[in-house]
């Protein structure tokens, strides 16, 4: 694609994301449910790549003990869940923050409360499930201020700037992945080291730097990041999971994982990250229609075939 084209889609794509939150956020909110419970069923009957790649993770995320009727019954409400996400993004910044708040249940926030006590940082490792922007407002609102998080420099920019001055309306201070005027690593750990907040989506390696993790049972690769920064600067690393419910929303806090015992740093890191990802395979295998994985996760697992090929 030449430059010109390129630039033309981009500008599209970001016209399309503002109409999009525009139109949703005029809609009555039944009708902007409705119409994009619709739209993630047509989504789904249309069977495009992420679809099939989706359905691909969720045969692992389940063992594969379902039977292809009932696991494409499964995706087709994990892309129902995907576009209910994106609903409620689209109108988050005008709901009330004391809904938000009314409607999210929370649970293992003792663990939070332990490590603000003693006037330690928190790193909260997530995967991409549920509503994590909804956990955002509520987390902004029990911490009583703004924490960080770290995202993926999109394109074009301004679309970038879009989603950066959206997740800056709920709260939430949003340091770019790559093009910062200083490494995101550096921010965090000032951060960190302030008894600061710092909330990272982790259940995919979008850079070069991860950690080879069991992840129901298949080798995955997650960033070491959140793990690096907690063994460097003493905070507690906590897995969290989101996910939706008939209400709301539910934001669910686990233990801390230990960095801090002997071995190298680099064992350590990868330990770390293993107990991520054990808390994730846990967590994830309640309710895996809440888990928006469209990209790979395992090199081993591509896009199953479509519907017609499997015959």
């Amino acid at each position: 694609m030449s430059g010109a084209r390129a630039r033309a889609a981009a500008r599209l794509t970001d016209l399309g994301y503002a109409a999009g939150w525009q139109a949703v956020q005029r809609l009555p909110e039944p009708v902007a449910r409705g119409a994009s419970d619709a739209a993630g069923r047509w989504a789904a009957g249309r069977e495009g790549r992420k679809v099939r790649q989706l359905r691909a993770n969720l045969r692992v995320a389940t063992g594969g003990k379902l039977d292809d009727e009932e696991l494409d019954a499964l995706t087709v409400r994990a892309v129902r869940s995907y576009a209910r996400y994106w609903q409620e993004a689209f109108r988050l910044p005008r709901l009330p923050r004391e809904r938000i708040v009314a409607d999210t249940a929370s649970s293992g926030v003792e663990h939070f409360e332990r490590a603000r006590d003693q006037g330690r940082g928190v790193v909260v490792a997530l995967p991409h499930s549920g509503n994590w922007d909804a956990a955002g407002v509520w987390l902004v609102d029990w911490l009583g201020g703004p924490f960080t998080t770290v995202a993926e420099r999109l394109r074009p920019e301004s679309l970038y700037q879009r989603f950066l001055d959206y997740r800056r309306s709920l709260g939430i201070e949003v340091l770019p992945l790559t093009g910062g005027a200083r490494p995101s690593s550096a921010v965090l750990r000032e951060w960190l080291d302030g008894g600061g907040f710092t909330c990272l989506l982790v259940d995919r390696d979008l850079g070069s730097g991860g950690v080879s993790v069991d992840l129901f049972s298949r080798r995955a690769t997650m960033p070491g990041g959140p793990a690096l920064l907690a063994a460097r600067t003493g905070a507690a690393l906590h897995p969290a999971i989101c996910r939706f419910t008939d209400r709301g929303w539910e934001f669910a806090v686990r233990p801390e994982v230990r960095v801090d015992g002997p071995g190298s740093l680099r064992d350590r890191v990868q330990a770390g990250m293993q107990g991520v990802a054990d808390a994730f395979t846990d967590d994830l295998a309640v309710r895996p229609e809440d888990w928006h994985v469209l990209g790979r996760v395992w090199d081993d697992v591509p896009p199953d075939p479509p519907a017609a090929e499997r015959g």
